[in-house]
């Protein structure tokens, strides 16, 4: 499980942190709430863990701008906010769990994994298409405009990556975390490989580029005009 610890205490950041990887999961963790924004928005996350107190932008205004833009990755407040009314706003804002600080974190870990287990439960997303170009995740098949398409396994998976960021700049560092699971530049020229070798096989003999970069940026993957 990947999960973003939104907390602008440090030394509790750093606990969870910990914790939670001893449990055998990843956590990243992001000081303020603009910056906890952008992780939220831009990651792939199972589970969000948000402080309402936080500097540059409260935990609400976080949750509500997540809703409003339509990212509904569940959302645990934990917050030494605890009256009814506080966990009320928090629920109304969008949160789908409240946890008052002080806490155990065994109960907080039993509190993620179930929002992440509701929350694969639901139906997911197993066709994706931009332009003529469509990838299924259940048959593990690429085609463009309606002809098969071949893709080595890893190929497969930084297709259905892009698919799924449509219309988004995917950076660098988001491709190492999410289809390489590096959490360090490894200083080699992988994602270059791949994604020439990708794009020669989505765009050769078809209609048009749909896998463009964005200089000093990243990749984004869009429809041909």
């Amino acid at each position: 499980m990947k999960i973003l610890v939104i907390e602008d205490d440090h030394e509790a950041a750093a606990y969870q942190q910990k914790a939670f990887a001893e449990a055998g999961h990843t956590a990243h963790l992001a000081a303020d709430g603009e910056t906890g924004f952008a992780l939220a928005d831009s990651g792939d996350y199972d589970v969000l863990v948000v402080d309402r107190m936080l500097p540059k932008r409260d935990g609400i205004s976080v949750i509500e701008a997540l809703r409003s833009g339509g990212n509904e990755t569940p959302v645990l407040i934990l917050s030494a906010l605890g009256e009814v009314d506080d966990r009320v706003a928090g629920l109304r804002a969008g949160g789908d769990d409240y946890l008052t600080k002080p806490y155990a974190f065994s109960e907080l870990l039993a509190r993620v994994e179930v929002l992440n287990r509701r929350s694969s439960a639901k139906d997911v997303e197993t066709v994706y298409r931009v332009g003529d170009l469509e990838l299924d995740r259940l048959a593990h098949s690429v085609s463009r405009a309606g002809i098969e398409i071949a893709l080595q396994p890893r190929e497969f998976h930084l297709l259905e990556y892009l698919m799924r960021h449509a219309g988004q700049v995917v950076t660098r560092t988001m491709l190492l975390e999410n289809v390489w699971d590096y959490h360090f530049d490894p200083q080699t020229n992988v994602i270059d490989v791949h994604v020439s070798r990708l794009r020669g096989k989505i765009e050769k003999d078809f209609d048009g580029p749909v896998l463009h970069t964005v200089r000093g940026a990243g990749y984004v993957l869009k429809a041909s005009d």
